[in-house]
């Protein structure tokens, strides 16, 4: 993963938890794709915060999979603001990261950098797992 050198060089974001359709974050992003998605994966693990809502660390081909959809942005310099502000980027929460879809995307995706108590749900699969 490494961080491109614009943040226009990229125009997808890889989605995995509270920003996906039927999630409590959802209305959020829709303002800001310009495509219903396409259902995708990347190499990585998917935690539980306790806090409803989940955090992943991308890691290299081999490992678990992340289950979530990759979306193309619309006006990707405003997206990216809108997003940064949701995922706590300036607070440390969560870092925007460059990472490869199994679709073949090169996409921005938003990496765990806080100090919580996790726990692995290793279906990978945010939506099958989260409380009702």
């Amino acid at each position: 993963m490494r961080e491109p050198n614009s943040k226009l060089e990229l125009g997808h974001v890889f989605v995995y938890g509270t920003l996906l359709p039927g999630d409590v974050r959802w209305h959020r992003l829709a303002p800001l794709v310009t495509d219903d998605g396409v259902a995708d994966r990347v190499a990585g693990r998917l935690f539980d915060t306790g806090l409803d809502y989940p955090a992943a660390v991308f890691r290299n081909a081999g490992e678990a999979t992340i289950i979530g959809r990759t979306y193309e942005l619309d006006n990707v310099e405003r997206a990216l603001a809108v997003l940064d502000e949701i995922e706590g980027t300036v607070a440390g929460l969560y870092h925007r990261v460059a990472i490869d879809t199994a679709n073949g995307h090169r996409a921005w995706a938003y990496q765990y950098g806080g100090e919580l108590d996790l726990t692995l749900i290793r279906s990978g699969d945010w939506l099958a797992h989260r409380p009702l």
